[in-house]
């Protein structure tokens, strides 16, 4: 079985913010696939299964608060038995621009608290993680957590599902293709990733 992990914060106040985009991600892949199928609760996470093909896959989201994303995402492994490298997480990344999509495994946190929090209580950052790019504040003096927890501007809410259409792709080629295939298919920047969706299978 694999999971894939979409990473944010709940509850309404941060919907459609930057740092939901792993939750909005699983959102909109969930909704290509399987509109019926709903979420429950468990694990201190949301959490569905569907089959993808031939693979089982568990969606979750953490309901902890972005820091403690890794006390839910360890219980479901654990739980569910899932191996490290059956694992996708899902989530916000600064350092690339608005659009920009990086597959990576192994590699450190990089400040970002939701996937300090998994790595810390897994013992390993040895997991497979989707980058959302997002980009930086526009203004030097504007706080980075600010940035984050603010909502898309109207801007990018208008390419954002061609966006998180890419997004799913890039899941669904890690699945059947393998990670490094998918790395090649799908590690770009904006340009590639704020065009016309993709149709789905």
């Amino acid at each position: 079985m694999w999971m894939i992990v979409g990473l944010g914060n709940p509850g309404p106040k941060y919907a459609l913010t930057r740092h939901n985009i792993g939750f909005l991600a699983l959102d909109y892949f969930r909704e290509s696939l399987a509109p019926a199928v709903r979420w429950q609760d468990e694990h201190k996470a949301e959490t569905l299964k569907i089959k993808i093909e031939d693979q089982t896959v568990l969606f979750a989201k953490p309901q902890t608060f972005m820091n403690k994303s890794g006390e839910s995402v360890v219980a479901l492994m654990n739980f569910y038995k899932i191996q490290q490298d059956q694992m996708i997480v899902v989530h916000d990344d600064i350092d690339q621009a608005f659009g920009g999509l990086r597959l990576q495994k192994n590699r450190g946190h990089g400040g970002h608290n939701g996937i300090r929090s998994i790595s810390e209580l897994l013992g390993s950052q040895d997991y497979i993680r989707l980058k959302l790019g997002v980009g930086r504040p526009p203004h030097p003096e504007m706080e980075v957590a600010d940035y984050v927890l603010g909502k898309f501007s109207n801007e990018e809410q208008s390419p954002l599902p061609h966006f998180l259409n890419r997004a799913g792709d890039a899941i669904e080629s890690v699945l059947f293709d393998g990670l490094s295939k998918a790395s090649t298919l799908f590690n770009s920047g904006p340009e590639q990733n704020l065009i016309a969706p993709i149709s789905k299978k």
